[in-house]
């Protein structure tokens, strides 16, 4: 496929999905900071470095994967929060393009995560890597494709919750596995899937004429916000059993502010299911609410 390339640090940013690096480096902070007292920043930076550059690597082999299945040329058009960067349709950047620099982005995060084995004189951490770049690359690469075989949901709470918290709190502490760091990585994961969930509704008829079934399939559209509640309320719980058991502050509680934004979504995703435009501000309002909840439990480390 013919591109013209016009790389630019709009296009750039556009195409790495830069403002969802919000799902990735809060729950690896929290995790990292979470036992203060072992913080070693050389390990964190090392770990830091893998979570974006895997991170990104993984965004744009979804892109890559999505125009091979043809789900992101059912509507070109380009929605911010969902359907893909659209720059491929858009003749911006090739296919090729992508792939390559989905190499290379999984390619820095194996030199830092070599320099974490190296620091940790931990060589466990390669296979950790590697096994979490997989999830990451078959969430819609062939043969596995997950998000087109209803497990999308799974592997997106399983990568955004347990394995940036537990990661993050490995190589501070060298515990894994940890019940305690698991428990504490649930309200992440429960929040990002929430993000996903989100923006799988807008596009469902399109994922459906590519042959990609999610979690809304098995609602229905019109039923779709039910599940959605359902993922938001589970998380806020998650945060209340956390306070309960004492592993973070009652000033995590904050998050229950949340709720606010969370009810805005739910009217809309209940009512303009059908409207793209009107969706994008419940895709933009979960984002908010990860970003929120995870700045709040970050604090409650510090604040007790």
């Amino acid at each position: 496929m013919a591109a013209n390339k016009k790389i630019t640090i709009k296009n750039l940013s556009r195409a790495l999905r830069l403002p969802f690096l919000s799902a990735s480096v809060l729950p690896f902070i929290f995790g990292s900071l979470y036992v203060r007292e072992n913080f070693h920043i050389i390990t964190f930076l090392f770990g830091l470095g893998a979570v974006i550059a895997t991170h990104l690597s993984a965004n744009l082999m979804n892109d890559y994967a999505d125009s091979k299945s043809g789900a992101d040329w059912q509507d070109k058009n380009f929605y911010k929060f969902f359907g893909g960067s659209k720059l491929i349709q858009e003749k911006v950047f090739s296919e090729l393009f992508f792939k390559r620099l989905a190499a290379f982005t999984a390619l820095a995060a194996g030199f830092c995560v070599l320099g974490l084995s190296i620091t940790l004189k931990a060589s466990s951490v390669v296979g950790y890597y590697l096994v979490i770049l997989l999830l990451g690359w078959s969430y819609s690469h062939k043969p596995l494709q997950f998000s087109y075989r209803r497990c999308g949901e799974f592997i997106i709470f399983l990568t955004f919750g347990p394995a940036l918290v537990m990661g993050g709190y490995f190589i501070q502490t060298k515990l894994f596995p940890d019940m305690k760091s698991f428990l504490l990585s649930v309200p992440f994961g429960i929040f990002t899937t929430a993000i996903l969930f989100a923006n799988e509704i807008p596009d469902y008829s399109d994922d459906v004429r590519a042959k990609k079934m999610n979690w809304v399939s098995i609602l229905g559209l019109d039923r779709a916000y039910v599940f959605y509640r359902l993922l938001v309320v589970a998380g806020f719980i998650s945060i209340v059993v956390l306070v309960q058991r004492r592993y973070v502050s009652p000033f995590a509680l904050c998050s229950l502010l949340g709720i606010f934004p969370a009810v805005k979504a739910i009217g809309i995703l209940k009512h303009h299911y059908l409207d793209k435009t009107k969706l994008m501000l419940s895709s933009k309002l979960t984002i908010c609410i990860q970003v929120m909840v995870s700045v709040i439990m970050i604090a409650a480390i510090f604040i007790r």
